[in-house]
């Protein structure tokens, strides 16, 4: 994996984490999962709604063949070789008036992102789809009326980007990002 650089000291897992799509096909132990599940839990939250739920399957379950049956052709492609499916919905409303919750995708981001650090953290590689039939695994899932599939994810053990479709081959590597400047402006944009 090619370095990623930083201009400002930040935990290494940070830059670490990236979207590696090449597997093993080894089982991921339901510890590790726990555990980022337990790191999505502490994820801030609007009202302390925490609308976030997720729905999972390990390769050797009898749920893996539903999951990998919800993914785009392109994602089940390489997803054969994950450890374990999970998908992350978020309740559209609030807990304590069930009016709408306007930042449910953005709270449920956050569980994502606490979730995804964890399992980097212990060595293994996690890539988030939005590339899955989102209908069908709400009706699949039997997922209730406020609750919103968001993303599907793969967990697995790092592999050699040689095991993916040759198509993919070239992207197995982390992304690069923007400059600070792009993204940060104390007060408004200069015109």
């Amino acid at each position: 994996m090619s370095q990623r650089q930083v201009d400002h000291p930040i935990l290494e897992v940070i830059p670490r984490r990236w979207s590696p799509r090449a597997m093993t096909g080894e089982p991921v132990s339901q510890s590790d999962l726990l555990a980022a599940f337990e790191a999505a839990r502490w994820a801030p939250s609007a009202f302390n709604n925490q609308p976030w739920r997720f729905f999972y399957a390990h390769r050797t379950s009898d749920h893996w063949p539903l999951f990998l049956s919800l993914l785009g052709e392109s994602n089940r492609s390489w997803c054969v070789q994950a450890g374990a499916l999970v998908l992350l919905a978020s309740k559209t409303t609030y807990d304590h008036n069930g009016e709408a919750a306007r930042l449910y995708a953005f709270d449920a981001g956050a569980a994502w992102e606490n979730f995804a650090l964890e399992l980097t953290h212990r060595g293994l590689v996690v890539h988030p789809m939005q590339g899955f039939d989102h209908i069908a695994a709400k009706s699949a899932l039997n997922l209730p009326a406020e609750l919103d599939p968001m993303i599907m994810i793969a967990v697995g053990h790092k592999a050699h980007a040689e095991i993916l479709p040759e198509a993919l081959r070239a992207r197995e590597k982390p992304t690069p990002r923007r400059p600070l400047a792009e993204l940060v402006h104390e007060g408004p944009i200069s015109v």
